[in-house]
């Protein structure tokens, strides 16, 4: 494999001896960039960052021209994250929380995040390519303890593809004047993907015996990696993989660029501006003018009474 020492990428890969598909995801200043936007608690800042890496895990399985988007909705101290990734790999990622719930939570109690911050709730996953075109939408069951663990469950119950995942979230430490620590996070992803026309597609697989064993090494391979081996910044991705899978082979393919890189614009909320009823506008002001603040990125948008009189006027 090419040597590649960069992060902010997705590197897909292949295990030589059985045939089965992989993605490994490292994020260092995208992942550090969308979570020092916000002044996240470090739980949810840490479970964005997962959500972040496993919606670019997800859209690096798929061909489309458009938008992945993963978003979890649930009852509990975080009520909604949302993470998405354009095929042009640019990423962008929020959450909405209650901080009195949050501060509530027992710091000492050993619970999963998903239960302990999520709740009960649900998983989506919706691709969306645009105008003339049917969006695809998943959904499960916020039914595990992590959001890889309800990923794959997904997997199993809806696409009937067996799937091992991995994700990590890490964090330096703080510099001599005290700043935080930049915010790291990576996963791997293992796919077996059924075979066209119900025939094995490699030689050494054939043998459905074989099929299974070479399955349950690599999740075996998958679960020996740490979350140090996987956020570490020393670590080269190509190295890593090599480390874990070099026994029976393994190929990577070119990486793909990820950025942190938000969509809105001042034209993209004067749309939306343009979408309300023109006698609400109005009611929005505050200090005689309507603010509007992007979720994903915290950026303000601004507008005076005269320029939305000039927006309907325009329209």
């Amino acid at each position: 494999m090419p040597r590649l020492t960069m992060d902010d990428l997705i590197l897909p890969f292949q295990i030589e001896a059985t045939a089965l598909r992989g993605r490994l995801v490292r994020f260092n200043s995208a992942v550090d960039k969308i979570i020092t936007q916000h002044g996240y608690p470090d739980a949810v800042a840490s479970l964005l960052c997962e959500a972040v890496t496993l919606a670019a895990l997800l859209a690096g399985a798929l061909k489309y021209d458009g938008v992945f988007t993963l978003q979890t909705k649930g009852d509990g101290p975080v009520r909604l994250v949302v993470a998405d990734v354009t095929s042009a790999g640019a990423v962008r990622g929020y959450a909405q929380y209650d901080a009195e719930a949050l501060a509530a939570l027992d710091a000492a109690a050993d619970t999963p995040p998903v239960p302990r911050l999520l709740g009960s709730g649900y998983l989506a996953f919706t691709v969306d390519q645009g105008v003339n075109t049917d969006r695809y939408q998943g959904i499960v069951a916020l039914d595990g303890g992590t959001l890889a663990e309800c990923a794959a469950h997904y997997f199993a119950q809806s696409e009937q593809i067996a799937t091992g995942l991995k994700l990590a979230v890490a964090r330096g430490e703080p510099d001599a004047d005290g700043k935080p620590g930049r915010w790291r996070a990576a996963g791997l992803m293992l796919q077996r993907l059924p075979a066209e026309g119900g025939e094995a597609e490699h030689p050494v697989v054939a043998n459905q015996e074989a099929a299974d064993e070479g399955w349950n090494r690599a999740l075996s391979f998958l679960g020996s990696c740490t979350s140090a081996e996987l956020t570490d910044p020393n670590l080269p991705a190509e190295d890593l993989l090599y480390r874990l899978f070099h026994e029976d082979g393994v190929r990577g393919w070119p990486a793909e660029r990820l950025q942190a890189l938000c969509r809105c614009s001042r034209e993209r909320i004067s749309r939306v501006l343009r979408s309300l009823p023109r006698d609400e506008m109005a009611g929005l002001e505050v200090d005689g003018k309507v603010t509007v603040d992007c979720e994903f990125c915290s950026t303000k948008y601004e507008f005076t009474p005269a320029q939305i009189e000039a927006l309907f006027d325009a329209a």
